[in-house]
């Protein structure tokens, strides 16, 4: 039997990497907990198995999560899960990667300070370059984050970490494949865990899509549906650039309009109009590759953007704006200099500057340098100066 070792174990993650694994057979999980050890004591009552919620209408049990570890109770039991592990994968979120406006490894960021002091570790590229310095056999470092080329980010910040602390890795014994993960995965409502009669539930759609790098080393679950190919940046792109990019001008727009939730946006005419024509332009940045798909992906997003049974809230979507922006909205912008992409970094400056005027506190690791951004005497060049796009001030004041 195979193992990974995952860390970030979020609903995403058990909706989407521990489903299709349950699904392959053969392999198991041990998941690490970088923060609280609250998921890990829920399931851990339940046996660490738990319940899949698929649109409302299917309960499927998943039952291959053997353990959770938690960084903060101490970083060798990890480390010596992580040395038999077949594959270490990761759902950490943009932020978790501690990478700076450049995309290197954010030198100044106190968890990575922290790591290369030599205290306890805290950060998943902490815990990657220390165990592949001790790694002798085959082993592939799978992401599934929204980052695109996000294996090749992750293996220069692991290396970038890797020299500092002056670690010697055998870079022939690990892999780090690109990969594009997709599925739509609310928070946890208490409706949901009634439904389930489980209170460690995860609500999803049915739809699910993950394309990954054929780029292993050593074996790999034969996980159903997956797309094995030579380049992911183009499904990347298609993903962030159309569904991501639409997710957040409808978190931005519509939470300042009063909207609680996706399908409430969408069905905002106005909003519904923008999204579809963010769609567009996006689609027309896209390798030819995958540009023949632009139609047809539009349609199946708006599809399940209006689905009512997710409940999917948009101050979820909303979070880690200065993460994810330049990624959704700003990459788009320069290669079309789109009014539409315009109109949604204005909706996020929207965001910010209400939720300052308000009082409302913005969960955003920049959410300090945010708030003195908005009260400067120039907010929107401040803002754009955060993401690293002070060069777009002329497009996006006009």
């Amino acid at each position: 039997m195979g193992r990974i070792i995952h860390f970030g174990l979020g609903n995403f993650a058990r909706a989407h990497l521990l489903d299709f694994t349950a699904d392959a057979g053969g392999w198991d999980v041990v998941a690490v907990s970088l923060r609280s050890p609250k998921v890990r004591d829920g399931l851990a009552v339940q046996g660490f198995s738990y319940t899949l919620n698929v649109q409302g209408q299917e309960i499927k049990r998943i039952e291959i999560l053997k353990d959770v570890l938690v960084a903060s109770e101490g970083f060798q039991p990890i480390l010596d899960a992580m040395a038999t592990a077949d594959i270490i994968s990761a759902t950490v979120t943009e932020k978790g990667y501690h990478l700076n406006t450049d995309g290197k490894l954010d030198f100044q960021d106190p968890t990575i300070l922290s790591d290369l002091a030599g205290n306890s570790i805290q950060t998943l590229i902490g815990f990657i370059a220390h165990s592949l310095a001790n790694r002798t056999s085959p082993v592939t470092i799978l992401s599934c984050d929204n980052r695109v080329e996000n294996g090749t980010k992750l293996q220069k910040a692991v290396a970038d970490f890797a020299t500092a602390a002056d670690l010697k890795i055998n870079w022939e014994n690990a892999s780090f494949p690109n990969s594009m993960v997709d599925r739509i995965t609310p928070a946890t409502t208490d409706a949901i865990r009634a439904i389930s009669d489980d209170p460690m539930a995860v609500p999803t759609e049915a739809f699910r899509e993950w394309v990954i790098e054929d780029n292993f080393s050593g074996p790999c679950p034969e996980w159903p549906e997956v797309q094995f190919v030579r380049d992911v940046k183009p499904h990347e792109l298609r993903k962030l650039r159309m569904l991501n990019g639409a997710h957040s001008l409808l978190a931005y727009a519509g939470l300042v309009q009063g909207y609680t939730y996706v399908h409430e946006a969408i069905a905002d005419p106005t909003l519904r109009s923008q999204v579809q024509q963010l769609m567009i332009d996006a689609g027309a940045t896209l390798p030819m590759a995958v540009r023949d798909q632009v139609p047809g992906y539009a349609k199946a997003l708006l599809t399940r953007f209006e689905n009512v049974a997710l409940a999917h809230r948009l101050d979820q979507i909303a979070m880690d704006g200065s993460q994810k922006v330049p990624y959704r909205f700003l990459e788009t912008l320069r290669a079309s200099s789109s009014p539409t992409l315009i109109k949604a970094v204005w909706s996020w400056i929207i965001f910010c500057r209400t939720q300052t005027a308000q009082g409302l506190p913005l969960n955003d690791p920049k959410a300090k340098e945010i708030v003195i951004a908005v009260n400067s005497e120039y907010p929107v060049i401040a803002l754009l100066e955060l993401l690293d796009a002070a060069d777009l001030a002329y497009l996006i004041q006009g």
